[in-house]
């Protein structure tokens, strides 16, 4: 059976050195601008590299892959190198799959699952640092870009992240750049490049075919 936690973990989409922190007048004024920006995204396609590295065995791990996404609720993210595995979301379900195993799940019914496409859409960005209950979010700027570091504060995404920090590109208007701190030391990077916003993508890309 295909590792879904782990999966949730490593996939953020959309989902996401420091300077002067801004003061709360500002920082309501950049989630107001991320919020802006992330609602006029209509579709986001990348190419993304994730390095994941294990405090256990002080090593990484290099994969690449691609990834799509439909507002409000049509995700695929596809690993392509060193292994081939696949998450979609398209509307309430949800599938995982590897070469060996495929699982499909109804999103509602696992919460988890549904913390993390809270997450996962870009159209939710702004939301999700506007909830103070949810989360706690402190901004910083670095050059041309935003960097959001958010502390979970429910118990399933605390039970995941320590913490999840995103570089968001104010040129671009999106997040370019994802880091995931886990409790047990272990974390991860997602770089994502060759990003289109707004493109026509074809709706057979979110079909759930086990």
């Amino acid at each position: 059976m295909v590792n879904v936690q782990y999966t949730m973990k490593i996939i953020l989409s959309l989902i996401f050195s420091f300077c002067t922190a801004l003061t709360a007048v500002a920082q309501t004024e950049v989630i107001d601008e991320i919020c802006k920006a992330s609602q006029a995204v209509s579709t986001l396609q990348a190419d993304f590299t994730q390095t994941k590295r294990l405090k256990m065995l002080n090593d990484a791990m290099v994969s690449k892959g691609k990834m799509w996404c439909t507002q409000p609720n049509h995700l695929r993210w596809e690993y392509l190198t060193p292994y081939t595995s696949l998450f979609i979301l398209n509307g309430e379900k949800v599938l995982f799959k590897n070469s060996k195993h495929s699982n499909t799940l109804n999103a509602n019914r696992h919460k988890k699952i549904r913390e993390m496409i809270h997450i996962m859409i870009p159209s939710n960005l702004g939301k999700v640092l506007a909830e103070k209950k949810d989360f706690y979010t402190s901004i910083e700027v670095v050059d041309n870009q935003y960097v959001l570091t958010i502390i979970p504060q429910r118990k399933e995404m605390k039970q995941m992240f320590t913490q999840i920090i995103l570089y968001y590109n104010r040129k671009q208007a999106v997040v370019t750049q994802i880091e995931l701190y886990e409790k047990n030391g272990d974390s991860t990077t997602i770089e994502l490049s060759s990003i289109k916003k707004n493109t026509t993508i074809n709706p057979s890309v979110y079909n759930i075919q086990k």
